[in-house]
């Protein structure tokens, strides 16, 4: 189809014009003048090229070729104006689909009640939820909220609003340090020394490579003693509670293991790693009313878990 900036001009006038009846009555609905909506007509039927209104000073009426017009801007008007009223009450009230990714062991121990609690709160809003700890790309793959468990955010064009502060734990079992001792300092994990057994987290850059700080700021790298690898923090979890070695993990992953004497936290001297929760989105402008939404109600409910040893950032500070 060829591009015709002139293909709408004087179609909203039209269509009023006949339903009012009359040129005066159109002027006083618009807010024009008679002369106005008058020439408005004028050009509509110069550019067509065809006679669309019989007009005398009592009674205005359609030509046939007039009437055919008529019945296809109307339908034409008539959807433009859906259109904006489906848009409009999306603004007010949140609707439709809202594309999310999560990593998937975050999802599991902290958001599946707020997923629940916010599509019960707002019934017309549907969800598609990937968890994943895969990297996506927000703009290709088209999600509206990206939410993300790191020390450091990339820079980027996206916005994003840190909602919840956590911490690296280095943990064992009971069980495990009662046969294998308890190391006072990071370095007795070293590969090296072969005294001890870690579960490590595959998908990071340098699984066996853990990072220390100690209290006078000094950084430590330890090259750690592998026993299991998995990309499933649950399951590293899991085995660490059975006692097959120690493991670091984000202290969100943690529902009360420490308070009841199922695991021991090490290394407490040491300089806790931050380990931060964010929402990222492309815009702060033209925020459909499902995304912000979403994002004010996770953010809410978020800030109220602090489990770090330092408060949580208010809500509402973005970047970006």
């Amino acid at each position: 189809m060829n591009y015709n900036p002139q293909l709408l001009d004087g179609v909203l006038v039209f269509v009023e014009v006949v339903n009012a009846g009359s040129f005066t009555a159109a002027a006083e609905q618009t807010g024009h003048s008679t002369s106005y909506i008058s020439k408005e007509i004028s050009k509509l039927e110069a550019r067509l090229a065809v006679r669309l209104l019989n007009r005398t000073t009592r009674s205005l009426n359609l030509t046939p070729e007039g009437e055919l017009y008529y019945q296809q801007c109307q339908q034409l008007v008539a959807d433009a104006q859906q259109a904006y009223h489906l848009l409009s009450g999306q603004q007010q009230q949140p609707s439709g689909l809202l594309r999310v990714s999560c990593p998937a062991s975050f999802g599991v121990v902290r958001m599946q009640d707020i997923f629940a609690d916010f599509l019960l709160q707002h019934p017309k809003v549907s969800l598609d939820l990937d968890l994943s700890n895969r990297k996506v790309d927000m703009v290709a793959e088209g999600f509206d909220v990206i939410i993300r468990a790191t020390p450091k955010l990339e820079d980027s064009s996206l916005i994003s609003r840190k909602v919840m502060a956590a911490r690296a734990v280095t943990l064992a079992a009971p069980a495990y340090l009662q046969q294998h001792g308890t190391p006072e300092q990071p370095e007795h994990l070293a590969a090296s020394l072969q005294q001890h057994s870690c579960i490590t987290y595959s998908y990071l850059k340098n699984p066996r490579l853990w990072q220390f700080t100690n209290q006078y700021g000094k950084p430590i790298q330890v090259e750690v003693d592998s026993r299991v690898s998995s990309n499933s923090s649950e399951m590293e979890l899991h085995l660490c509670r059975r006692g097959l070695g120690i493991v670091r993990l984000p202290s969100f992953m943690l529902t009360g293991e420490l308070e009841r004497g199922e695991l021991v936290e090490l290394f407490r001297d040491y300089r806790p790693l931050a380990i931060d929760i964010f929402l990222i989105y492309p815009s702060r402008k033209h925020l459909s009313a499902r995304v912000r939404s979403f994002i004010d109600f996770v953010a809410a409910r978020l800030s109220e878990t602090d489990v770090s040893d330092n408060p949580p950032a208010p809500a509402g500070q973005e970047n970006g």
